[in-house]
């Protein structure tokens, strides 16, 4: 019997082959919070019947169901690539570095279709039983990822769903042993795209990736479930960067209204030869749009630049993932 408490729960994924049919989860994550859920919209009929003054129970329907909510997480060494890929739409085959145990994951930003996800959650009962929810046809429509002074990589995956199955087996969870990328492995670059170099001040940096859907998609013979969900906006880039005002780089970026690449990035132990574990996000060209330093006090001067990211006409925007994963 597992704790009876969240101290039992469990998220298990699998990668769908065809959008909201089960698939038993493969990969098991290390999560802090999650709220997916299943949402209902029902309909009550408002007929009148002589002397009923409540409506029957009877007569009260499901006219729709969807999966939505969000999963907030640690970024870690190991085990993200299928997060990763649900995110930037590219299927991805890790790359061996050399003859090493390290591999490479190169998530280029694409379109989603087909990438969607079987999420299997288990909630513990306080009895110790835990209960299975299987989320089907799970796509990802934003993440936003952050790190500050003394913490955590972190990220928060939201998601939309077709179904909830209770009716599947629940997995039996297993784990790697995992770490997590913090602040003490972070580097932000900026420059020109291939030749950036570190720019100082930098204390908290978050990235933020929409993917916009028509999650609307419910037609007549479908049940109340929805289709798989079509792209049908531009992909929506933001991020901030928290500083403390060592230099003029990003405020003179600012008043010209320029472009530069941006390159944020976390560097592990090294997993073999010259290959550390890494995260990576380089964006090909981040405009600021407000953050200009304003003294507000006797205190170090401490600008927050808000910016978007932008295609520089050649090069995409691109998570790169190394780990010892030699599957996403």
């Amino acid at each position: 019997m597992a704790i009876g408490s969240g101290l039992g729960a469990q998220l298990g994924i699998a990668p769908e082959t065809t959008y909201g049919t089960y698939v038993a989860p493969t990969k098991f994550i290390e999560f802090t919070k999650e709220s997916v859920v299943l949402k209902k919209t029902t309909a009550q009929s408002a007929g009148i019947a002589a002397g009923r003054l409540v409506a029957l129970s009877s007569r009260r329907v499901v006219t729709r169901k969807e999966v939505q909510g969000s999963i907030d997480l640690e970024v870690a060494n190991k085990g993200m690539g299928l997060l990763l890929q649900a995110l930037m739409g590219t299927t991805v085959t890790p790359v061996q570095q050399g003859a090493t145990t390290a591999y490479l994951q190169t998530h280029t930003l694409a379109d989603t279709a087909g990438k969607s996800l079987t999420i299997q959650k288990g909630v513990p009962l306080t009895t110790g039983t835990v209960t299975d929810k299987s989320f089907l046809g799970c796509k990802v429509t934003s993440a936003e990822f952050s790190c500050e002074v003394g913490g955590m990589l972190t990220v928060t995956f939201e998601f939309d769903g077709k179904d909830c199955d209770e009716g599947q087996t629940l997995s039996v969870a297993s784990y790697s042993n995992m770490s997590p990328f913090h602040f003490g492995q972070m580097a932000l670059k900026t420059g020109t795209y291939g030749t950036e170099t570190a720019l100082d001040g930098i204390r908290k940096v978050s990235v933020k990736i929409e993917r916009a859907m028509d999650v609307e998609r419910f037609y007549a013979n479908q049940s109340a479930l929805k289709k798989e969900p079509i792209t049908n906006d531009l992909v929506k880039i933001t991020g901030s960067l928290e500083t403390d005002y060592v230099a003029t780089t990003l405020d003179d970026l600012h008043t010209s209204d320029g472009a530069t690449s941006m390159v944020w990035e976390f560097l592990g132990p090294i997993i073999a030869s010259t290959y550390n574990e890494t995260f990576r996000i380089t964006i090909p060209a981040i405009k600021l749009d407000e953050g200009p330093p304003m003294v507000d006090g006797f205190g170090v001067v401490k600008p927050t630049f808000n910016f978007t990211g932008l295609f520089d006409g050649t090069n995409l925007t691109k998570i790169e993932y190394m780990s010892t994963d030699t599957t996403v």
